[in-house]
């Protein structure tokens, strides 16, 4: 058989389990909250790996490689960013957001929860972040079934159309069906594939270049600024990259996985897996693009035609074909773990947030699932017109939307959790001051050059949200319930886990 014929074999025996847990997952659901949010029962294994992988995409084991590989460690900075924000996000958000989500009226998703924890009678807090999340997501969601078909066209030599045609009818068709167990549990698959490809391509692929200090030698002669994480860098610039750690307390598809799972003692467990997951996939990413300096510079012949290809590579370079299929499956991974993700949450925000809300609609569970996986189907379908006709401004909407999303809900989460005083006016204020200053600031060229957007939003959204509340504030019974109620919960917790040590 030839090497393209094992690749394909690889990635169809991918593509076929991921449609199979998809339908174990559609016979686990029977209601909302199943489809929604797991019916709460995710382990911590899982909620930390489907939360990684959802993070990631293909940016993990191709944007990074790519950046490093060209420019050095200076670009590793991102990484470092977000390692830290994502362990700050599990450790002061996870908790809390687990416990608060359900004593507010077991709320399912970020929207339905602000507007229980401020008691919005207006629902406009509600409408307007669940729309926000709708319009975001459409556009975030196309941008990877983009990547799928640049996928399917660079790695196969498929028509750019049929990739994104097989890409997004798998996706579609396990998340429709299966919901959000089915994004989690192909989410965690789709993690360990990622990790492991990660750690196995620069672990074997250091071999060929001669060893540790072979291949350090091997790069300090193509450039010696390439193993310094400072060289070449300003202060702006670290901070920006660094910055893109703030955006984790506000990303949907991220902070919902720690409403899902099962109990809040299981966050601290979850929490050592998915930092644990993310350092040494990070890790494998960069020495991904060290080795494969040092290889291509070792050997010329070898042309390295694309830079964010060189884990593709490198993987097809050093495995067996049917392995390498493995290698090219960890980046379609990648690729659908964050679609799926992104789909389920939008479809919530569609049904339990603008649907139920705007309508006022007291239907059966059987009809409101029914509703999300028409959505899934609407929303998929859209953002594949948008996706149609291929464009690199939506692909360039990943990092403004990270900063949208980051700017307009990270803040007003953090004082949801942490502040009793937030109110609906100054959440609302917040919200819409954050994503106003990322639009403006992200489409003004020299702004953009001197500071990541993310910043300056996520400041003044930070700041509008306190000064509104603190002039809008009135003592509700109800709210200080429900806020005394969760803290007594997660002092409970703490001397639990004590008490078992």
């Amino acid at each position: 058989m030839t090497s393209n014929v094992y690749t394909a074999i690889a990635i169809v025996i991918y593509m076929a389990a991921m449609l199979v847990i998809g339908w174990y997952a559609y016979r686990r659901t029977t209601n909302l909250t199943d489809y929604m949010l797991g019916g709460r029962s995710l382990g911590p294994a899982v909620t930390a790996l489907s939360a990684g992988a959802a993070d990631m995409s293909g940016w993990l084991l191709m944007g990074l490689p790519g950046a490093i590989y060209l420019s050095g460690l200076v670009e590793a900075w991102i990484a470092i960013g977000l390692t830290i924000g994502a362990y700050l996000n599990w450790l002061f958000v996870a908790p809390r957001l687990r416990l608060y989500t359900q004593i507010s009226n077991n709320s399912i998703t970020i929207p339905s929860y602000l507007d229980s924890r401020l008691k919005d009678n207006s629902k406009i807090l509600r409408i307007a972040s669940g729309a926000i999340i709708l319009i975001f997501f459409t556009f975030y969601v196309s941008s990877g079934m983009v990547a799928g078909g640049v996928f399917f066209e660079s790695s196969f030599g498929f028509d750019y159309h049929t990739g994104l045609i097989i890409v997004s009818a798998v996706v579609i068709a396990y998340t429709l069906f299966g919901g959000f167990l089915a994004v989690s549990y192909t989410d965690f698959v789709q993690g360990l594939i990622m990790f492991l490809a990660l750690i196995l391509v620069p672990l074997v692929g250091v071999f060929l270049t001669g060893g540790f200090s072979e291949t350090a030698q091997t790069i300090r002669e193509v450039d010696p600024n390439l193993l310094s994480l400072v060289s070449g860098a300003t202060v702006a610039g670290v901070i920006s990259s660094a910055a893109w750690g703030l955006g984790y307390f506000g990303q949907p598809h991220i902070i919902v996985r720690f409403m899902a799972i099962k109990s809040v003692k299981e966050t601290k467990q979850a929490r050592r897996i998915g930092i644990g997951w993310m350092i040494l996939s990070l890790a494998g990413a960069i020495a991904t693009a060290l080795v494969g300096i040092a290889y291509f510079q070792q050997n010329p012949g070898a042309a390295l035609l694309d830079e964010e290809a060189v884990f593709i590579e490198l993987g097809q370079i050093i495995f067996h074909p049917f392995i390498a299929g493995i290698m090219l499956a960890a980046v379609l991974a990648a690729i659908m773990s964050t679609i799926s993700s992104q789909l389920i949450v939008t479809s919530s925000a569609l049904i339990e947030d603008l649907y139920k809300a705007v309508f006022k609609s007291d239907a059966s569970d059987a009809r409101y699932v029914f509703l999300g996986r028409l959505s899934v189907l609407v929303v998929s379908l859209i953002a594949m017109v948008f996706a149609w006709t291929q464009n690199e401004t939506i692909l360039d909407l990943v990092s403004f939307a990270w900063a949208g999303f980051g700017a307009s809900f990270g803040p007003v989460i953090l004082l949801s959790l942490y502040w009793r005083k937030i109110t609906a006016s100054g959440a609302l204020a917040g919200m819409v001051s954050g994503a106003v200053t990322v639009m403006i600031w992200g489409n003004i060229e020299v702004l953009t050059k001197s500071l990541y957007e993310i910043v300056p939003g996520f400041i003044l959204s930070l700041l509008v949200t306190v000064v509104v509340s603190k002039s809008t504030y009135k003592r509700n019974e109800e709210i200080e319930k429900e806020f005394d109620e969760t803290m007594e919960l997660l002092q409970q917790e703490k001397e639990s886990v004590s008490l078992e040590k």
